[in-house]
């Protein structure tokens, strides 16, 4: 689900700022130490907005390619230092997962995909009300932030045995009469 910590037009942090360096050097590059990741902070200045990115993600998505465009964008970004708030890179990167990088290219320049990403925050900022990167929903259950993998594991081991115990024992036929 997308979510954009500084929409368009809002401005986007600076990397060399103090905010993203204290950040990043209490939180997140310890974090992904523990993780076995490799990330850095970006050196593009100012942080691009993501919203091409993600219309370009609607774009994958619908040609079966969402999970390896997610992919390919966070390993460019954090791993890389691409800019992915830039087209020609975006396009570039499209093609590397195997996208046709014309049809792709038009689609963002025309706008394509704007609507169905408009839609996408619009269920992610109100409808699920996320607020913050990361969340998990798991279940009904939201966890926002950061968790261990074995809390995570947990959470979810409780909701797969909540669901078993609901399920109906026995026989069961459907509303197409399917038993």
């Amino acid at each position: 689900m997308p979510f954009e910590l500084r929409p368009y037009p809002n401005p986007t942090l600076e990397p060399e700022g103090e905010y993203l360096q204290t950040a990043w050097a209490n939180s997140v590059y310890p974090m992904a130490e523990r993780m076995g990741v490799k990330m850095v902070l970006p050196k593009v200045s100012p942080q691009p907005h993501t919203h091409l990115a993600f219309e370009g993600y609607q774009y994958a998505k619908e040609h079966g390619k969402g999970n390896d465009y997610n992919h390919r964008m966070f390993t460019a970004f954090f791993q890389e230092e691409q800019d992915i708030g830039d087209i020609n890179v975006l396009t570039k990167l499209a093609g590397e997962i195997g996208l046709n990088q014309a049809d792709f290219k038009a689609a963002i320049q025309t706008g394509k995909y704007k609507e169905a990403h408009q839609k996408a925050l619009h269920h992610a900022y109100h409808e699920a009300n996320i607020t913050a990167v990361p969340t998990f929903v798991i279940g009904e259950r939201v966890l926002r932030g950061l968790y261990s993998q074995d809390t995570l594991q947990k959470v979810i081991d409780e909701e797969l045995q909540k669901q078993q115990s609901q399920a109906p024992e026995g026989l069961t036929c459907g509303i197409d009469g399917c038993c």
